[in-house]
C-alpha cells in the first residue's frame, strides 16, 4: 500500500527521537505583600525572582515596577505571580523576610528597607558577610529607626535607657546600639532589657512593658499621638534594591537598569529655555544637566536654545534663576522614562 498518499489517519506513527532542551531558570525577585496571602510556590527555581515588601513600601513598589514594564496579573490571596513579557517571577513577602531569602541565595533580587537589611546584618555571626548587596537606592520610604521615650518623662538622652526595659522589633540593631552605649564586649550580657514585639511598639511605654522603645519614625504622627519623643536615631532608612551575591544574570543587569532609569525620570524634568549667546556660561552654570547642557543655535542671530535636565524639586528656583539672567520662553517637560549614566 502505498502510504505516502493515504490519509493520515492510516500511516504509522514514526518514532520521535527527543530533542535536547535547554531549561533556563527564570529571575526570582520579592516584592512587599499583605500579610493575608499564603504563599504557594511548587518549584520556586523556575523562574528569577524579585521578592517585593508589603505594607507602607508596597505601592511605590508596584509603580515603579509598571514604570519599568515589568507586567504581570496578581491573583487574589496569592503571594506569587508570573511576569508575561520577562522570565521573572514576583514574590511578594513582608519587608523584614526579604533580606533572608536574598542572603540565602533563594532568591535574586529583592526591594526593602535598608533597615530591614541592617537587622538582618546584625544577626550573623562575626565575621560572616552578609549574602545581601544593595545595588540601588529606590528614592521612597525615607524613615529612621529611632529611641523613643514618653515626652513628659525625665529620660533626655539613650545612655538614660541603659538599665532599663526597651521594646522593638528590630532587636539585633537595637541591642548593638546599646552594647555600645554600655561599652559591652559581644556576648556579655546587656545591663539594658531588650523585649522584643512584632506590632504595636508605641503603645509599650503607655502600657507598662517598657522605659522606652526603638521604632520607625516616618512622619512622626504616631509617635506624637502616643505621648513619645525621639531622643537619638539607630539607622536612616529608604527603601533599597537588594541583590543576593550568589546571583549573577543578563535579566539581572537589564531590571537593574530598567529601575535605574525610571527613577532618574521621577526624579528629573526637562527644562527648555532660549538665551542670548552672550548670557549662556551664566545659564550653563544654573542648568548644568547631567553631563551638559543641549545647545542649539536659532534662526534669530546671537540666540540659542537650551535643553537641560534639571532635579524636579529646584525647578521652580531654577527658573527664577534664568529669568534674571535674561533667558525666556522657558518650558519645563515630564520625562517619562530614561537610560542615563
Amino acid at each position: 500500500m502505498d502510504l505516502v498518499n493515504q490519509p493520515s489517519s492510516l500511516r504509522r506513527p514514526q518514532k520521535q527521537v527527543p530533542s535536547q532542551t535547554v531549561t533556563h531558570r527564570p529571575l526570582r525577585a520579592v516584592v512587599p505583600k499583605n500579610q493575608e496571602t499564603k504563599t504557594k510556590i511548587k518549584n520556586p527555581r523556575l523562574t528569577t525572582q524579585i521578592h517585593c515588601t508589603e505594607g507602607r513600601l508596597q505601592q511605590a513598589t508596584l509603580d515603579l515596577l509598571a514604570g519599568c514594564d515589568v507586567q504581570f496579573r496578581r491573583e487574589t490571596r496569592l503571594d506569587i505571580a508570573l511576569v508575561k513579557n520577562l522570565p521573572i517571577a514576583l514574590i511578594f513577602l513582608p519587608a523584614a523576610d526579604i533580606p533572608t531569602f536574598v542572603g540565602e541565595g533563594r532568591v535574586d533580587l529583592g526591594i526593602t528597607g535598608r533597615d530591614q537589611v541592617a537587622e538582618h546584618d546584625a544577626t550573623l555571626p562575626a565575621g560572616e558577610v552578609s549574602g545581601v548587596e544593595e545595588i540601588l537606592d529606590l528614592g521612597f520610604g525615607a524613615c529612621k529607626l529611632q529611641v523613643q521615650v514618653p515626652e513628659k518623662g525625665q529620660l533626655k538622652e539613650a545612655k538614660d535607657l541603659v538599665g532599663s526595659n526597651v521594646v522593638t522589633s528590630f532587636t539585633a540593631l537595637t541591642e548593638a546600639f546599646f552594647r555600645k552605649l554600655e561599652g559591652a564586649e559581644a556576648g556579655q550580657k546587656l545591663a539594658t532589657k531588650i523585649k522584643y514585639v512584632g506590632g504595636s511598639v508605641e503603645a509599650a511605654c503607655a502600657l507598662g512593658v517598657a522605659d522606652g522603645i526603638v521604632d520607625l519614625v516616618e512622619s512622626g504622627e504616631t509617635m506624637k499621638a502616643a505621648g513619645l519623643k525621639a531622643i537619638d536615631t539607630v539607622v536612616s532608612s529608604t527603601a533599597v534594591l537588594v541583590k543576593s551575591r550568589q546571583s549573577n544574570s543578563d535579566i539581572l543587569t537589564l531590571l537593574t537598569s530598567r529601575l535605574r532609569g525610571v527613577i532618574t525620570a521621577q526624579k528629573f524634568v526637562l527644562c527648555q529655555y532660549n538665551i542670548p549667546r552672550d548670557q549662556l556660561p551664566v545659564a550653563s552654570k544654573i542648568t548644568p544637566g547631567k553631563r551638559a547642557p543641549t545647545i542649539t543655535a536659532l534662526e534669530e542671530e546671537g540666540w540659542v536654545a537650551v535643553s537641560s535636565m534639571v532635579e524636579k524639586k529646584r525647578i521652580a528656583t531654577v527658573m527664577d534663576e534664568l529669568i534674571k539672567v535674561g533667558a525666556s520662553d522657558i518650558l519645563v517637560m515630564n520625562i517619562a522614562n530614561s537610560r542615563t549614566d
